[in-house]
């Protein structure tokens, strides 16, 4: 490391441990009392960590400014061996600068760069040892706890806990015991009693928290929260985790900033594991169609005709759901295939539960040229349904499958340990706009909170743009989630017949990829209002949603960076269909668009002649 880089790190680490002297009681308790203060390497903007041992008990806090984002908060763990929430001694401090480059193969970007402070407290009770680990960077402070000595650890609970000041802004997620798969709408109030999945986001005055975790793998089942009437309680899933020792838990993760921060931080993905895949060149995402919402599976012909749209409209993929039949998958993968459209298939986990039925399966589908799988009804984040997504994730790239969770628990940074995870479901998505009688269609404030909260613990297999679901958006903001939810496979739900009605919407998603090079918050107020800028390449796309009544909606276009730019916009229409124009602005200049009630617009960007009529 250079003398510059050492001095940059020795400014940024503000470490001011208060010992025996500052505390200033008597020599027993100097080692179970300290104070120490972690920052991020660099911008003032970024949040402190406070980690306070007293009398032998840890807590965390959390600041950015003069703002306290997370008031003093329980650490500690419990195993079988010791009660490691209590009766702590600090034995050493151990400080290095992180800094990691990395690319993935979905995502609000797709190269990322993360550069924080770590902090590794020794402690010890007895005879027994537990570390502390804990990074700041920009956008945000993790935790994690380590037992470095253990050769086997059972761990029976942890006394991790947030306590988010009172009187703040919530945006929570009802976990479902029964369902295990984060498949409800968000409340804004939180109950006593009740779990909530993550993320949880939180706006307190001038500062938002997002709080997640990273890092889970058949290590330790998935957490969750639960509150007490006050703070929030980190719920394990198990009676018991138990791993080979050394074992170091999942990250508990906290995004920390104002909301682009928030919205376009990488942080869950910056502490997840490096990839497992050296040869990522067959991991492809794209666009799919996917029958099973209109017309259901059906049949070879019924495929055939969503494969045959699928390679006019220029789309990658078929999905094929549940009900597919064995002899008809291969002629149809040749079919498709000589049209330049693969195909995926549905798989129940339990078929795929042994060593055995995944290899026996992987190979055959594979044999048949299927290049991936939706894997549904997985409905647990325990202990043994992570060391199921283990051996599943190993076996799929084995194969050259890429993967698809439905009915399963969120995404906490797998699409970088293994890159062929190309989205995952864990929302209350358009299945359950599917037209039926009685259904009411969800409220509007569900689509525009996602953004900010599911989608930024990974893709989101929302199944979107399905003009004839029982909706509460104008088509407009419909074709726009395109846009808005990130997925590495987005899968355009609708009938072929309804697309069809739709020129002007089959006009642009022709053109919308599915992964992006930047993402950029352009206006957000999570449940009122949704304006993201992606960048594909030298073109930028902006999905924009609103609730409420019709508006002339004005946002900036800082993001563009110089020059004059061609906007292609795709918008809501007094006739209520998608209506398309031009115009062009200058960059940093207000895009101002007429928006519906409850609606939105898509658009696309390029820097054309003064001459172009359009994007091209």
């Amino acid at each position: 490391m250079g003398s510059r880089k050492r001095s940059a790190l020795l400014a940024a680490v503000c470490v001011v441990a208060a010992g025996a002297g500052l505390i200033g009681t008597t020599p027993a308790l100097a080692a179970q009392s300290g104070e120490w203060r972690v920052t991020a390497p660099s911008r003032s903007t970024s949040p402190e960590a406070v980690v306070k041992l007293d009398r032998g008990k840890l807590t965390l806090s959390v600041k950015r400014g003069a703002t306290t984002v997370l008031e003093p908060s329980a650490l500690g763990i419990r195993t079988a061996d010791a009660d490691l929430t209590d009766g702590l001694r600090f034995v050493g401090l151990d400080t290095r600068l992180v800094h990691d480059e990395y690319t993935t193969t979905t995502g609000r970007r797709l190269k990322h760069e993360y550069t924080g402070t770590e902090n590794t407290f020794h402690l010890q009770r007895k005879a027994s040892r537990l570390d502390l680990v804990v990074r700041v960077s920009d956008d945000g402070v993790a935790y994690r706890y380590v037992l470095p000595e253990q050769r086997w650890a059972t761990v029976l609970g942890e006394a991790s806990e947030f306590a988010v000041p009172a009187g703040v802004s919530n945006f929570l997620l009802p976990y479902d015991n029964g369902r295990s798969d984060y498949e409800s709408a968000h409340v804004r109030a939180p109950e006593q009693g009740v779990e909530y999945g993550y993320p949880s986001l939180f706006n307190v005055k001038d500062t938002w928290l997002l709080i997640a975790e990273s890092d889970v793998d058949g290590r330790y089942g998935g957490s969750r929260l639960t509150y007490d009437g006050s703070r929030y309680r980190l719920t394990l899933p198990d009676p018991a985790e138990t791993a080979n020792g050394p074992l170091a838990t999942p990250w508990r993760t906290m995004i920390v900033g104002d909301l682009p921060t928030v919205t376009e931080s990488d942080l869950i993905t910056d502490l997840a594991p490096p990839s497992k895949i050296s040869d990522t060149s067959w991991i492809k995402p794209g666009r799919a169609v996917w029958s099973w919402w209109g017309d259901g599976t059906g049949n070879l012909d019924l495929q055939k005709k969503y494969a045959d749209y699928a390679a006019k409209q220029g789309y990658e993929y078929n999905l094929v759901d549940s009900g597919w039949a064995a002899d008809w998958i291969p002629p149809l993968v040749q079919h498709s295939k000589a049209k330049g459209v693969d195909t995926w298939i549905w798989v129940r986990w339990q078929t795929i539960d042994t060593d055995s039925e995944r290899e026996r399966l992987f190979a055959q589908y594979r044999s048949w040229g299927v290049v991936g799988l939706k894997i549904d009804f997985v409905e647990s984040d325990g202990q043994d349904r992570m060391r199921w997504y283990d051996a599943v994730l190993a076996a799929a790239a084995k194969y050259h499958l890429m993967l698809n969770f439905h009915g399963a628990p969120i995404p906490r940074g797998t699409e970088r340990t293994w890159p062929h995870v190309m989205s995952v479901e864990a929302v209350k998505g358009a299945e359950g706009t599917k037209p039926r009688p009685g259904r009411e269609p969800f409220p509007i404030e569900h689509y525009l909170t996602l953004p900010f909260t599911r989608n930024l613990t990974g893709p989101m297999d929302f199944t979107p743009v399905t003009f004839t679901g029982v909706r509460p958006n104008s088509d407009a903001a419909e074709l726009a989630l395109s846009v808005l939810f990130e997925s590495g496979v987005q899968h355009f739900a609708d009938k072929v017949d309804s697309y069809t009605g739709y020129p002007v919407a089959e006009q642009f998603l022709r053109g919308v990829p599915t992964v992006w090079d930047e993402t950029q918050l352009v206006a957000g107020d999570p449940g009122k209002l949704a304006v993201f800028a992606r960048r594909s390449g030298a073109r930028w796309f902006i999905g924009a949603g609103v609730a409420g009544d019709a508006r002339d909606l004005t946002v900036p276009t800082s993001f563009l960076g110089s020059g004059s730019w061609l906007v292609e916009v795709y918008h809501d229409s007094p006739t209520g269909k998608i209506a398309f124009d031009t115009k062009r602005v200058t960059a940093g200049e207000a895009l101002t668009v007429p928006v519906a009630r409850n609606g939105g617009y898509a658009a696309r960007l390029c820097q054309a002649p003064p001459t172009a009529a359009s994007c091209g």
